[in-house]
């Protein structure tokens, strides 16, 4: 249901004019339609910035031509002190983000595919990810694709969040931490 290829065979973007949503990695020509979907300019800007450096990657996903979904891969060591200290060296999912008129067709776990394969490809072993507490839809959505509890407790993480006027704002939140074996 659900491509990951980069281009179709015209060399466009894939998920242009399609009826079924594509995966595909971030670029510059995508911000301003990624911002008007999903708002949150400052963090696309940044998080391509970053790609560009080679600390991560920012996949997307589009359907019909238009964004309906993010997830970034950090490839960088982690931020919070028992992470990096109980997972060297493993990259972290994180900013799943999927637009609430197509949750629950599959573009979640579709990112989550994707972010996988290009972990397998740079030679990793393991992925890990954090998500809050609360929130019990999101760790669902993990346990069923493998992700199990890192089984150290859980961990405050500091969020990066978009704020209504579209400034992104680092908030803590207590989180568990999952892991899986690729």
């Amino acid at each position: 249901m659900f491509r990951t290829d980069p281009r179709d065979a015209d060399g466009c973007p894939a998920g242009e004019g399609e009826t079924a949503p594509t995966i595909r990695e971030a670029g510059e020509a995508d911000v301003a339609k990624l911002t008007a979907a999903l708002g949150g300019g400052e963090y696309f800007a940044n998080r391509l910035a970053r790609q560009a450096e080679g600390l991560g990657v920012l996949l997307t996903a589009w359907w019909a031509g238009q964004p309906v979904g993010d997830l970034y891969l950090w490839l960088e060591a982690a931020e919070e002190r028992e992470i990096r200290i109980r997972l060297p060296g493993v990259p972290l999912l994180m900013h799943l983000e999927v637009l609430p008129a197509v949750r629950n067709r599959g573009v979640g776990g579709a990112l989550v595919r994707a972010a996988e394969e290009r972990l397998t490809e740079r030679g990793h072993r393991r992925g890990a990810l954090a998500v809050r507490t609360d929130n019990t839809d999101a760790a669902r959505l993990y346990r069923r694709l493998g992700y199990r509890d890192w089984g150290h407790g859980t961990v405050v993480c500091y969020a990066e969040n978009v704020q209504p006027d579209g400034r992104t704002v680092s908030e803590a939140e207590v989180c568990h931490v999952f892991v899986k074996n690729l």
